[in-house]
């Protein structure tokens, strides 16, 4: 197995923190991600990145192989060095820090320039493997997720809908997508096989859309429960009357007791959101007392007249 410089393939130095990792790791991650990047030679970068991220992003991982190089998985099942490396080592340390190698016609001036300097990825067979080695083993694709919003029509009603989605690096694909019947904000709606590719023949990941439900100036969301308020006029509270509400499938006319305050609400059942167990939410219409901002003549004379001839104090 051919030595690979990870920390060269990522970008980063050795002492590089975790953090400085993984951001190398996503921007080359959307630079050469297949659905991105279409050149023959994107698909093996990627996997290559993947590989060196799997390795450098995990602390036991990470110190096995800068310790034992492209031998570092050997290293972890054993729990102490891989099977020859104590006879190289033992000889390095014998001859003194100028005992050269011959490795396919790269010879470094030390052990160390070797397995870590500027040679390590050059021509020929190099320290840590041997060509013929068994590939990597085959790695599943990362989940990724993306944001899908939804009007609350489209929420309530479900169905088929084509969504288009905009990676990080500006590239688009459109994806048919079902919407489940009574989707809620927050929930996700899992795409089988539309994340990461794998790695060395892995299947690849799933994306998961995050369900946002777009604000709708009539409605509020409350569980199974839509909120709406109806407006209505002083007379229409005191003497009672008709009034049209909004729900998902239309208006409809509901009627308005009389002697009725702000804040007292009408139950439309089964008019408000689907539940996923198949039961509709109802839909409460709070009345709200509005009055006019300007007044006719007429309009106010005879509210005059009605302030001078009820009785009724609402504060007592």
């Amino acid at each position: 197995m051919e030595y690979k410089d990870y920390y060269e393939i990522l970008g980063v130095e050795r002492n590089a923190s975790k953090e400085d990792i993984q951001r190398a790791y996503r921007k080359l991650a959307r630079k050469y991600h297949p659905d991105i990047n279409k050149s023959p030679e994107a698909e093996a970068k990627f996997k290559e990145i993947n590989e060196a991220h799997e390795v450098l992003k995990d602390p036991e991982k990470r110190s096995k192989y800068d310790q034992f190089g492209s031998a570092w998985k050997q290293a972890q099942q054993t729990g102490g060095p891989p099977p020859g490396f104590e006879d190289v080592f033992e000889q390095f340390s014998s001859a003194g820090p100028t005992i050269g190698f011959d490795f396919g016609g790269e010879g470094f001036s030390s052990f160390f320039e070797m397995l870590f300097g500027s040679g390590a990825h050059g021509g020929g067979t190099q320290w840590g493997g041997f060509r013929g080695a068994q590939a990597p083993r085959s790695h599943r694709g990362a989940d990724q997720e993306a944001r899908i919003t939804l009007s609350l029509e489209e929420a309530a009603s479900g169905g088929v809908r084509n969504v288009t989605l905009t990676d990080a690096s500006g590239q688009r694909r459109t994806l048919k997508v079902r919407i489940p019947h009574g989707v809620k904000p927050k929930q996700k709606i899992r795409l089988a096989g539309q994340g990461s590719a794998g790695i060395g023949g892995g299947e690849r990941g799933d994306l998961y859309l995050a369900v946002h439900i777009r604000p709708d100036p009539r409605f509020r969301l409350r569980g199974n429960d839509l909120h709406t308020t109806i407006p209505i006029t002083p007379w229409e509270a005191a003497l009672g009357g008709q009034a049209k509400v909004p729900t998902l499938e239309g208006d409809v006319t509901v009627r308005i007791p009389a002697h009725s305050s702000s804040g007292r609400k009408i139950r439309l059942r089964g008019k408000g959101f689907p539940g996923t167990d198949g039961n509709q939410g109802d839909l409460l219409a709070e009345l709200r007392i509005v009055v006019p901002e300007r007044l006719t003549e007429r309009e106010r004379q005879l509210l005059e007249e009605l302030a001078t001839e009820s009785k009724f104090q609402p504060r007592d």
